[in-house]
């Protein structure tokens, strides 16, 4: 049985906690339904060899520097700005995050957010619960059509591609995209066209985007670009809720600049009740549901212990965002 001492943030699923007892590995969990507060959350890791992080907990300097003991922090996400890396890398912490597994599910929420925004459809179920279903004369509340029309992604990594698959396949949509780098693998099975990011927001119908945060794409999307798109296209974010504006967001819709929009990211997250996004016909907001199936979180929960046990049978580690660290000597 191993004597490191893993520290869990919050409840995961079954399977991880099956491979770590199988494995003769001792854990901790957090044991309430609230959120670890960092002081409490530097308080249980200071003793503890590996983290195994759920949420968006900020793993900074202060916190590197107050876990001496701390080994391996692995991440039961792909993202993975909220931990300081630079501070990681100071304090020779390696940091592994789960890609790949959640891709699918990932996609199919942002598809699932074209095509509610796309019919109104939340807008449209919160008039039933309000006690308005009414016949409806030809022209109340219509939404628009997808097929044939063009899908522009930013960041066409995994889950954009997945995502190109989904509305090529529906909705015979051409496919334009905007990476640093092109894409082959897109390109040849989807005909997708890399093409500049000025282009993207003229000729999108849907923008989706799948970048991750950086200092690059933080508040990217703003009031500006909003103007730059097609006062007909749909904007659709499930990578991070920073790298939209979300005030410009609001006023974009409000003026006309874009018809709508699906957020399964906000800025800021939680999003507040009272956001004028929540009652806007043609927006579609989900509460950051993108890898939430039983299928994915259990892909996760794997592959973060996975992670786990490699560190501490001195195995290489199957996803770490910053390997230079295991080059310090």
């Amino acid at each position: 049985m191993s004597e490191k001492l893993v520290f869990i943030t919050s409840r995961i699923p079954q399977i991880g906690l099956e491979l770590l007892d199988k494995a003769g590995i001792f854990y901790r969990q957090w044991p309430h339904e609230r959120k670890i507060t960092k002081e409490e959350l530097i308080e249980n890791v200071k003793e503890c060899n590996i983290l195994l992080n759920i949420g968006s907990n900020q793993l900074d300097e202060a916190f590197f520097k107050a876990c001496p003991k701390l080994e391996l922090v692995s991440l039961l996400s792909v993202g993975y700005d909220h931990v300081n890396i630079g501070a990681a890398n100071q304090y020779r912490v390696p940091v592994t995050n789960t890609p790949g597994v959640l891709s699918k599910a990932t996609a199919d929420t942002a598809f699932l957010l074209m095509l509610a925004s796309s019919r109104k459809a939340l807008f449209q179920y919160k008039k039933i619960l309000d006690g308005k279903w009414q016949k409806n004369v030809p022209t109340d509340i219509l939404g628009i059509e997808l097929h044939d029309r063009t899908l522009g992604v930013f960041g066409l990594g995994r889950i954009g591609l997945e995502m190109a698959k989904l509305c090529k396949g529906a909705y015979n949509m051409d496919i334009i995209y905007h990476n640093r780098n092109r894409n082959a693998e897109a390109e040849e099975i989807l005909g997708a066209k890399w093409v500049n990011f000025e282009d993207l927001l003229k000729q999108s119908d849907v923008l989706s985007v799948h970048s991750q945060l950086s200092k690059e794409t933080e508040g990217l999307f703003n009031y500006d670009v909003f103007s730059k798109m097609k006062k007909t296209s749909i904007f659709i974010n499930t990578s991070r809720g920073a790298v939209h504006n979300e005030e410009d967001l609001i006023r974009a819709l409000q003026d006309g600049k874009i018809w709508g929009a699906g957020l399964d990211v906000t800025n800021p997250e939680p999003m507040t009740a009272d956001s004028p996004l929540l009652t806007m016909p043609t927006v579609a907001i989900l509460p950051h549901i993108g890898s939430a199936t039983v299928e994915t979180r259990d892909e996760m929960a794997r592959l973060a212990v996975q992670n786990i046990i490699a560190k501490i049978n001195n195995e290489f580690l199957l996803t770490c965002i910053n390997p230079e660290v295991l080059e310090i000597t």
